[in-house]
């Protein structure tokens, strides 16, 4: 059911817009007296999930007990992370997600219709998991709060994704991971049906019906015009139709179809958000299906610190690197620790452009940051980001097509994690 709904592609809503339709949802759910708030953590930040779970807290006051970062494999958020994204919400309600730790498993999608939703790229049973809280907390609302996006992993964000994956465990992250790799990310990008998603659906309507999920999602997207983030629409509802309606307008919103390939893509990180390759590689996944073969992504990433997030997967892609399809399936067959991390070995598929086109990382140049030697080490080239970001750079570059001085074309894009660019004869519709 639908709770609450507006959207459009030219709408710009406000935080008292926000504020409004979310307090109008929870009128009709009438008294609750143990909530759990699930928003995404601070990789998410232009979500306004911090903005609603803050809105939801004011709302409930003392019956809004816990907030569940959805971490995933991600690290947990940091005090002045929590204070930036939830604003004035308690720091003392927020609950830290541990992957490898926290979870139960709450039943086991069958292989026979992993095999079949997959198209026979896979034949596994697949576990969904879930943190013990939402098990254990004796909750009367859980409120899933979070953006629809474009996706490389499940096709477009959030939903119940934010729950299998954002408070879900080892096994099931790695599995549903290599599920939408072995798969094909370019089948599923911009997609909301996909064989991930058609997975998480079968849990949530045998294993997790009982659980009072209500799901708060937003859509928001870049306007070209002005270069701010706006929020374009709020969906609240507790099954499949709220995420299908926020699906919609997300693939309008967030994607950029083009008429003709893209010879040079050069993208920025923003170091608030974009410290290790596990994110920054969005720069890869959403412009791939744009990027001409023989082309270049050029990533101007600042504080890049880091391959992966969690200390296991920096350690894998550093011992195989991001070198192709056949490659990362070659060293699953041969190696037992990338086969029992499948999510790493997804994100190597991910990572690649399959050697169709050359990506150049370009951190900055502190104490912290990856070197040139750690950089080629996993398959990318370097560029000097001093070099890089004198021609290329981000505050004389507008989002989308630009002529430099000496007539050079690229395609700029400020951030990656707000859309999906395609050349439309390579888009899988």
């Amino acid at each position: 059911m639908i709770f609450y709904e507006i959207g459009s592609p030219t709408l710009e809503l406000t935080a008292d817009d926000l504020k409004k339709g979310l307090y109008a949802a929870l009128d009709k759910l009438g008294a609750r007296h143990k909530v759990l708030a699930i928003p995404p953590d601070y990789t998410r930040l232009p979500s306004r999930a911090g903005e609603l779970t803050e809105f939801a807290w004011q709302y409930y006051g003392e019956a809004l007990t816990d907030v569940l970062p959805a971490l995933g494999t991600h690290t947990p958020m940091t005090a002045p992370q929590i204070s930036h994204m939830f604003g004035q919400l308690p720091a003392s309600l927020i609950r830290e997600h541990d992957w490898r730790h926290d979870v139960v498993t709450v039943g086991t999608v069958p292989a026979e219709f992993v095999k079949e939703v997959s198209g026979g790229a896979v034949d596994f049973p697949w576990p969904a998991q879930v943190n013990k809280l939402l098990l254990e907390g004796g909750f009367d609302l859980i409120l899933s709060i979070g953006q629809v996006v474009p996706h490389e992993v499940v096709g477009m964000a959030n939903y119940n994704k934010n729950i299998f994956v954002g408070t879900g465990g080892v096994e099931g992250i790695n599995k549903s991971h290599f599920v939408g790799a072995a798969y094909g990310m370019e089948r599923m990008m911009g997609h909301a049906d996909t064989p991930v998603r058609r997975m998480f659906n079968y849990a949530s309507d045998n294993f997790t019906a009982r659980l009072p999920f209500v799901y708060v999602q937003t859509v928001v997207g870049l306007d070209k015009s002005d270069g701010k983030v706006k929020t374009r629409g709020i969906y609240i509802g507790d099954d499949l139709e709220v995420f299908s309606k926020a699906a919609a307008l997300a693939l309008q919103v967030n994607f950029d179809m083009l008429d003709q390939p893209l010879n040079k893509v050069v993208v920025y990180l923003d170091p608030t958000e974009f410290k290790s390759t596990w994110l920054g590689n969005k720069s890869i996944y959403r412009t791939r299906m744009a990027i001409a073969d023989k082309g270049e992504l050029i990533v101007l990433a600042p504080a890049l610190k880091e391959f992966g997030e969690d200390k296991e997967i920096d350690r894998l892609i550093r011992k195989y690197g991001y070198f192709g399809t056949p490659a990362t399936l070659k060293a699953c067959d041969e190696n037992e620790e990338l086969r029992n991390n499948l999510s790493a070995a997804a994100h190597l598929i991910h990572g690649s452009s399959e050697g169709r086109f050359s990506v150049t990382y370009c951190p900055g140049k502190g104490p912290e940051n990856l070197t040139k030697a750690e950089i080629e080490s996993v398959g990318f080239a370097y560029g000097d980001i001093d070099a890089m970001t004198a021609r290329y750079n981000p505050a004389q570059l507008k989002d989308g097509y630009n002529t430099l001085p000496d007539g050079e074309e690229i395609y700029y894009i400020s951030n990656p994690a707000l859309g999906l660019w395609a050349f439309k004869d390579r888009f899988n519709h």
